[in-house]
């Protein structure tokens, strides 16, 4: 029997899908400017290493706590303008704002007053930037019910986010030009305005054209006021304990865990490797080629490798697109052996193509059966539907991950014997920060190919289990 085309009730106006991606590229950008910027603490602004570590990591645990929160209230909520939309018109007005004022440090204060005052405020610009993110992700659960749709709605917002990394890059480069800025510090303070008002502008779209379901037929919310509080921490837990049980969903974040994770332990390698095995630790010679990489590979997964792996989906389903993608990851990973070659640089974007497939196809994919995986939830638990807080708890762990991964790439770089202080590293440093540039997504990869080998939430069950709830409880 074949299955059923994408119903005109399905498909989502351009306009929704322009905004949802605009909102996708704010989720971008903050967090590639906070990681270009953040390098600037130590070289900008004097601060210790030790303590801009601290300050790396612990508003990561935060950050880890209001996520759920946000995504259950936004569950819970009803206006007449939705659920989620509120959220993120207040949300993105605040992670701009609280973004600028980050980082309006002055380098002539004292190391201690600008440790506190960046710790205090990056606990206050994560509940403006948990306000936006988490509702607009579980917004776009909710905006089409239909199994393809879903793909291409993820995927059109995944290439508009690709533009944060090929834009994120050259903040090096501008930041660090004395032509352009009287400082380091100077030229992160100005950046950093210029990022919240695209922030703002942009966040503000999702908030005003996109639309998810109809609130008011939202059955069983929870009553959200101050005398409800200790009970809706209680709902809160009995939802997640739910959701960890759902195990399509596990295994969604079990590859997630690992593909992502895989990629950032080692994300920072290849800028070394440019560096000290291509360009013998001369940092002139390197020049913009680090840059250069970047951006490629963000323009290559937006414009190449996103629109494959729709398409791949359409046609073989979102759990064999996810294999596919992924295993055309590992041949990239495995090509940067031959790729980072000092006698020819241009080789370094040979692997880039393959590579982009990892997540290029991960986000897009996982995002789109994120909404499948709520459907199921509904029919086993009732309402209200979890859209927020399933998104929430996705990207926490996303974030716990990325967290453990920065300290993991941090011992890699000590186990393989690199020297930050020495103007060039050794050959074997350099042979084994090769392969275990390779070697470690490509294992992770594998891994998370092996997991979602069983997955069987396959778009014939979707279709079932869309028609169950219609049957039950009417159209949202």
């Amino acid at each position: 029997m074949a299955i059923t085309a994408t119903t005109n009730r399905g498909k989502v106006p351009f306009l929704q899908k322009a905004s949802f991606g605009a909102g996708h590229l704010v989720l971008n950008l903050l967090p590639g400017a906070l990681g270009v910027f953040m390098f600037f603490l130590l070289t900008a602004f004097g601060m210790d290493p030790f303590l801009a570590g601290l300050l790396g990591g612990l508003p990561r645990l935060f950050d880890a706590l209001t996520d759920p929160i946000m995504g259950f209230i936004s569950d819970n909520t009803n206006t007449q303008w939705g659920r989620r939309r509120p959220y993120i018109f207040i949300g993105a007005i605040l992670s701009g704002i609280f973004f600028v004022l980050l980082w309006q440090l002055d380098e002539t204060n004292s190391v201690t007053y600008n440790f506190w005052y960046f710790l205090i405020m990056s606990m206050v610009f994560l509940v403006g930037n948990t306000m936006f993110a988490t509702p607009l992700i579980g917004l776009g659960y909710e905006m089409t019910d239909d199994y393809k749709e879903r793909t291409r709605l993820m995927a059109f917002s995944q290439t508009i986010g690709q533009i944060a990394w090929m834009i994120v890059p050259w903040f090096w480069v501008l930041v660090a030009n004395p032509n352009l800025f009287a400082s380091q510090a100077a030229g992160v303070r100005q950046l950093s305005i210029l990022v919240g008002v695209a922030c703002v502008l942009l966040g503000l779209l999702p908030a005003i054209f996109c639309r998810g379901i109809d609130s008011d037929k939202i059955k069983n919310r929870k009553e959200l006021s101050f005398k409800t509080i200790f009970s809706n921490l209680k709902s809160l837990l009995e939802g997640i304990l739910l959701i960890a049980k759902n195990k399509p969903f596990a295994r969604l974040c079990g590859a997630t865990f690992l593909v992502f994770n895989g990629f950032q332990m080692v994300a920072s390698f290849s800028f070394f490797i440019i560096v000290f095995y291509m360009f013998n630790g001369n940092y002139e010679m390197a020049g913009n080629w680090p840059a250069w990489f970047s951006t490629i590979t963000a323009i290559t997964t937006a414009f190449l490798v996103i629109p494959i792996v729709s398409k791949i989906a359409e046609m073989t389903g979102k759990r064999n697109a996810f294999i596919i993608s992924t295993t055309l990851s590992i041949i990239g990973y495995i090509l940067k052996w031959w790729g980072f070659n000092p006698d020819n640089p241009w080789l370094m974007f040979m692997p880039i193509p393959f590579m982009a497939f990892g997540l290029g196809g991960l986000f897009t994919l996982m995002l789109s059966m994120t909404a499948d995986v709520c459907d199921l939830d509904e029919l086993k638990n009732g309402m209200p539907r979890k859209e927020g807080t399933f998104g929430a708890i996705y990207w926490w762990m996303v974030k716990v991950g990325q967290a453990l991964a920065l300290v993991l790439g941090g011992l890699v770089l000590k186990l393989v014997g690199f020297d930050q202080n020495a103007a060039t590293q050794s050959v074997e440093t350099l042979t084994n920060l090769r392969i275990a540039d390779i070697v470690i997504p490509a294992i992770t990869a594998a891994m998370a190919i092996w997991i979602m080998w069983g997955y069987d939430l396959s778009e014939r069950k979707a279709e079932k289990i869309g028609n169950a709830l219609i049957r039950r409880r009417g159209k949202l």
